[in-house]
């Protein structure tokens, strides 16, 4: 039988956004919920921002007048958290400080019943040290909703080392019957989500400092060639440079300094300069009055080839062929599986990314004109393609490659040689840090696709994407990145190695 009705009174400590957002949340499951915050009056006002954002919905059609007014019925705001005695579940979400949770999770302990079950809603904090001070640290568990809390679908179910097994399964029914996507995960500096994504931020910094592809150029490959809703540098400057930096840092820091989270001295700049981002009015852009947002580069138009020749596989972009097909250009096929897939465009050879220099990869095949393209999620859907000439190539090779994706509706940015571009080793190093989770036990690897496509909106699970690229293509993606790099930051994780061995 489980644990929670909706009877169960639901206790939620701080009304600011995230707080306000999970009162929402459980009410509109039908709990009672109790809403407190030490700072007078806050309680209150989170309850009236709640029915604010509630009229909205019903002003577009998307709730009744009498659902909304019941929903808001249902939060009660209490001045004193010794008012919570009642709750079933009292859920945390207050400043990001162990000893001031501490401090009230202790105050929870003497006030609420032996069965009431206390959940964090920390997002770095470890639930296992914020339980080292309880007398029932077993009641305790990490219960990680993301903003906004009523919209995001993942909760994170957050087990510290002395969590009661069936009081982690008990928050995972409960979050699944509000609508949630919950997921388990151990008490791990970042979780799932804090710590797979950090790639996806690094990578963007990494092409950027190497001068690459400006900021705007690497957005947009991200966006209109990765699917992703958002850019590294879009995104960061939303989340905030304080909050994101230090996420960072505290990750970097709570694994020893490993160098795969190794925070970024572009992104320390504007932290120290108080270019936070959105909130600050600048960031990695100006969101002064009056600001343009700057143009991703893209490659002026250039004649449409009258043919190519595709010698080998495509893989995972052999959607091109019909496009080009249907543009009109001869398609001729050359069946060897003893290369590499290729398309050649008049000199040209076209190769996509697999994490080497395109110069190292011409000069190991002898193709002076090789130019590598980037992975998209879908080549069918995407409006916009990178390229990356060799050293060597000529500008008629890269004119004719460059006429080849304009003539299939892409928009083409022409980037500088930087080994595995931007969305092939961003993908592969969040897939590589997904496996690396799921090795050390922290979640299994539905989870991992799950938290990232409920918790950050990305357009496909990291794992399942490299699984379609194909795991060996990725895995030698990141062992050309760590032999180009020769940094500790691209080791493959050993389970990738085994699973590539195995499918051997």
């Amino acid at each position: 039988m489980s644990r929670f009705t909706t009877d169960s009174v639901i206790a939620v400590i701080g009304a600011g956004t995230m707080g306000a957002g999970i009162a929402q949340v459980a009410a509109k499951a039908g709990h009672p919920v109790l809403l407190f915050d030490a700072a007078e009056g806050a309680a209150q006002r989170g309850i009236d921002n709640t029915a604010k954002g509630l009229s909205k919905l019903v002003e577009r059609g998307r709730m009744s007048q009498q659902d909304a007014d019941a929903l808001v019925a249902r939060i009660k705001p209490v001045s004193a958290i010794t008012d919570l005695a009642p709750s079933n579940l009292v859920i945390e979400a207050i400043v990001e400080r162990l000893d001031i949770k501490q401090q009230v999770f202790g105050q929870l302990e003497e006030i609420c019943a032996e069965d009431t079950v206390i959940a964090t809603n920390t997002s770095s904090i470890s639930v296992t040290a914020i339980g080292s001070s309880l007398k029932r640290s077993q009641n305790l568990v990490g219960m990680h909703f993301f903003n906004p809390a009523p919209i995001m679908k993942l909760v994170e179910v957050i087990s510290g080392l002395d969590t009661d097994p069936q009081v982690a399964a008990d928050i995972y029914e409960l979050s699944a019957s509000w609508g949630k996507l919950p997921v388990h995960a151990k008490s791990t500096p970042g979780f799932i989500v804090n710590r797979v994504a950090r790639p996806f931020y690094a990578e963007g910094l990494r092409i950027n400092q190497e001068g690459a592809a400006d900021i705007a150029t690497i957005d947009a490959l991200l966006r209109e060639c990765g699917g992703f809703r958002m850019g590294p540098f879009e995104l960061m400057d939303l989340i905030g440079h304080d909050v994101n930096y230090a996420v960072t840092c505290s990750v970097f820091e709570a694994f020893y300094n490993d160098q795969r989270f190794l925070p970024s001295l572009i992104q320390k700049e504007l932290v120290d300069a108080g270019h936070f981002g959105r909130k600050s009015g600048r960031g990695f852009y100006d969101y002064s009055e009056g600001a343009v947002k700057p143009a991703p580069a893209t490659a002026d138009n250039c004649p449409a080839p009258a043919s190519i020749t595709i010698e080998g596989s495509l893989g995972v972009a052999e959607a091109l062929v019909q496009l080009i097909e249907q543009a009109g250009i001869t398609v001729n096929r050359v069946e060897n599986d003893e290369v590499e897939g290729m398309i050649m465009v008049g000199d040209a050879t076209l190769m996509l990314t697999n994490g080497q220099f395109t110069t190292q990869r011409a000069a190991e095949t002898m193709r002076p004109n090789l130019i590598n393209f980037d992975l998209a999620l879908d080549y069918a859907k995407a409006t916009r393609i990178a390229l990356a000439p060799a050293d060597q190539a000529s500008t008629d090779a890269l004119q004719s490659v460059t006429g080849l994706f304009q003539a299939i509706g892409k928009a083409v940015s022409v980037i500088d040689d930087v080994p595995g571009m931007a969305v092939m080793r961003t993908v592969c190093m969040l897939a590589n840090e997904g496996y690396d989770a799921v090795n050390q036990q922290v979640c299994d690897d539905q989870a991992v696709d799950i938290a990232m496509k409920g918790g950050v909106n990305y357009p496909c699970g990291p794992i399942e994407w490299v699984d379609a690229l194909g795991l060996s293509y990725a895995l030698d993606v990141l062992d050309n990145l760590m032999d180009a790099y020769g940094e500790d930051r691209y080791r493959a994780s050993p389970l990738m190695l085994r699973k590539v061995a195995g499918d051997a």
